[in-house]
């Protein structure tokens, strides 16, 4: 436990045996829970993160929205914490992010990437792309967000109650914070993290995952 609270790790995954074993090694001992999300690999994933004591959940259907909201029904946290298992996002941030969210007070807390202080952390195209999506969803929901992809963050799991998360896949990273932003009830700041470069291959498509993000942005915007 961390102050009192109970805090669930959540750990998506396809096919990072290399990176979730550092993730899991560097996991802080107060968290309670560390659910790690297996969508359907074909590596030793499962195994090692059962090794080191996670919680396995296999999700056969491929999708990184769908590996979060299979994990979010099994959570017990009053916190929830997410993190890729690639070790690109820091572990051994975790109580620096819990005390930001605590002292701010807020519901929601977003982990931004930038400034990236790591210039192999993240490509060109990758920067751009990510700026495109921001100003586009900030534009679409009059609020500033400065990294509207990324894929760590702090949040009370009371708050899933009053989110409507439709999205299987990547659009899921932007969708949860727009969930966020326009209730009223959840108050949702951002602060900046040290994001690293990934371990294992990488799955992102920017060009193909780009657009599906944006056509999600507008198609959440205008759906009646």
């Amino acid at each position: 436990m961390y102050k009192g609270l109970r805090i669930t790790v959540i750990v998506p995954c396809l096919n990072e045996e290399q990176g979730i074993e550092r993730v899991l090694r560097a996991m802080p001992e107060f968290v309670d829970e560390t659910i790690v999300v297996d969508n359907n690999s074909t590596d030793r994933t499962s195994e090692v993160a059962a090794s080191l004591g996670a919680k396995v959940i296999r999700e056969e259907v491929r999708g990184y929205g769908r590996s979060y909201k299979r994990g979010f029904t099994q959570a017990t946290g009053d916190l929830i914490v997410t993190l890729d298992g690639d070790h690109s996002y820091p572990v051994d941030a975790l109580s620096y992010l819990i005390e930001a969210f605590l002292h701010l007070e807020v519901d929601f807390l977003n982990a931004s990437r930038f400034p990236v202080r790591d210039s192999r952390a993240m490509s060109w195209k990758h920067k751009f792309g990510n700026w495109v999506l921001s100003f586009a969803m900030s534009l679409l929901f009059f609020r500033w967000v400065s990294d509207s992809q990324s894929g760590m963050w702090v949040f009370r799991r009371a708050v899933l109650k009053h989110m409507k998360l439709e999205s299987d896949g990547m659009a899921f990273s932007e969708e949860i914070k727009i969930e966020a932003i326009r209730n009223p009830q959840i108050r949702f700041r951002e602060i900046s993290i040290l994001y690293s470069s990934r371990l294992g291959e990488k799955k992102l498509n920017p060009w193909r995952d780009g657009m599906r993000n944006l056509a999600f942005l507008l198609k959440k915007r205008f759906r009646r």
